[in-house]
């Protein structure tokens, strides 16, 4: 979308003006997050999680880098350089392990607010589809990511969670057990699985970084969406992105860098496990086997399949875990109203909440003991999560009679309704 009426970047300084002649990028700079991108002026702080989420990836990308100067990737090496060599001996590296342990923590925090952020508003909706699947696709980079990190201080449930998560593997017909072979470099992890998640591991973040890259350059050609869903309709309905929304992005940085450094400094084991301080051991199986709690949702839905039916229920498991991943990129041809943004969809808001509940109950059966109670309970929350993509949005978007809209931005703005946001309904209930 072009914005006739924004600033056009013109610098004053000769080897500026030099600079840009041969090197626009002080203008790709003005252009992208300064006086020369104009952004709806109804955003809320909502709006702020896709600056912290870019943050949240420096932080991991720069103290990663520095943790692996002293990684040792071998199964005979890896938890005395994790627990012992970078603990206790690096200057500082307590606080480098802490920062990337618990950043991969804040990290998906960020990443599943501003999920949940999409889904309310109606982010997906053209003409920003191809925003949310690149979006999609950095979900599914970090979740892998986050799975080879998890692996690497090679503790109980790093060693254990490795043997378990990639055995699911072995229930794809034919080639399953060569891709799990072919995942772990052996028919248990070892050297080379810890090698290869390493490698991984370590490239993985800068993939996501082009990614992101890609991501923004989508989102700035439609422009930001916004609380009532109406789109921009003239220089009225804007702010420049600088000075109003870099103040804003500025507060929120230092509200997500307190509760980091809450963590850091007096919680830092606080979200991990204790189990991942006893060094692995592949003659003692763990009583219970858990991922990271971002991890818990979709592993409560793998094991939600306990009986055969056609096909293995391990195979089950497998395709429901990553199907439930999968099926977001068909969102925007699933929820067909015309209308974006939840505010204006009374049914539409209800069933968004009950699907935030719903994701909820499977992380707290993802990580709870597989007793008969909580197998059932993860059961009817699984066919719910299914549900509401497969089954509720569609309805809804056909049968539901929205609110009536704004003209545009500005009006309601005037009418205090772009307060009427998702922070608000969220008190409300």
């Amino acid at each position: 979308m072009s914005f006739p009426w924004a600033k056009q970047y013109a610098p004053k300084h000769p080897v500026m003006q030099w600079v840009d002649d041969r090197l626009p990028l002080p203008r790709f700079v003005y252009n992208a997050v300064g006086a020369g991108y104009p952004v709806p002026r109804n955003l809320n702080y909502f709006w702020n999680f896709g600056v912290l989420a870019g943050v949240a990836l420096v932080c991991q990308i720069v103290t990663g880098i520095v943790l692996a100067m002293h990684f040792h990737s071998s199964a005979e090496g890896a938890f005395a350089s994790v627990n012992g060599t970078i603990m206790r001996d690096v200057n500082a590296g307590w606080f480098l392990r802490f920062a990337h342990a618990n950043g991969a923590s804040m990290f998906f925090i960020v990443v599943y607010t501003h999920i949940a952020r999409g889904l309310y508003y109606g982010s997906y909706k053209p003409p920003r589809e191809m925003v949310w699947l690149l979006g999609v696709v950095i979900f599914l980079l970090l979740m892998a990511t986050a799975f080879m990190g998890y692996v690497l201080p090679w503790g109980q449930m790093s060693f254990w969670g490795a043997q378990v998560i990639t055995g699911f593997f072995s229930a794809i017909p034919v080639v399953g057990e060569w891709i799990r072979v072919w995942l772990l470099g052996g028919y248990a992890p070892d050297d080379a699985a810890l090698n290869r998640f390493f490698s991984l591991h370590y490239l993985l973040p800068f993939v996501i970084a082009a990614v992101v890259i890609l991501h923004i350059w989508a989102l700035h050609i439609p422009g930001s969406s916004n609380p009532t869903g109406v789109e921009v309709k003239g220089e009225q309905d804007t702010v420049p992105f600088h000075p109003y929304y870099t103040a804003k992005d500025g507060l929120g940085l230092v509200i997500f860098l307190i509760v980091f450094s809450l963590l850091i400094f007096f919680a830092p084991d606080m979200l991990g496990h204790p189990d991942n301080y006893i060094e692995a051991n592949p003659l003692s199986t763990p009583a219970h086997i858990v991922p990271e709690w971002y991890f818990l949702p979709f592993y409560a839905i793998l094991k939600s399949f306990t009986f055969d039916f056609i096909i293995p229920a391990k195979l089950w498991g497998v395709l429901a875990m990553f199907g439930s991943i999968l099926l977001m990129f068909f969102l925007p041809w699933l929820d067909k109203s015309p209308v974006r943004s939840a505010n204006y969809r009374p049914m539409y808001r209800i069933c968004f909440w009950i699907l935030i509940l719903d994701v909820f109950v499977l992380g707290y059966v993802g990580g709870a003991e597989p007793i008969p109670g909580n197998v059932i309970l993860g059961q009817i929350a699984s066919i719910y999560y299914f549900a509401h993509f497969l089954i509720i949005v569609p309805i809804i978007s056909r049968l539901e009679r929205p609110k009536p809209l704004p003209n545009s931005i500005t009006e309601a703005v005037l009418k205090g309704e772009s307060g009427s946001s998702i922070s608000e309904t969220a008190v409300s209930a």
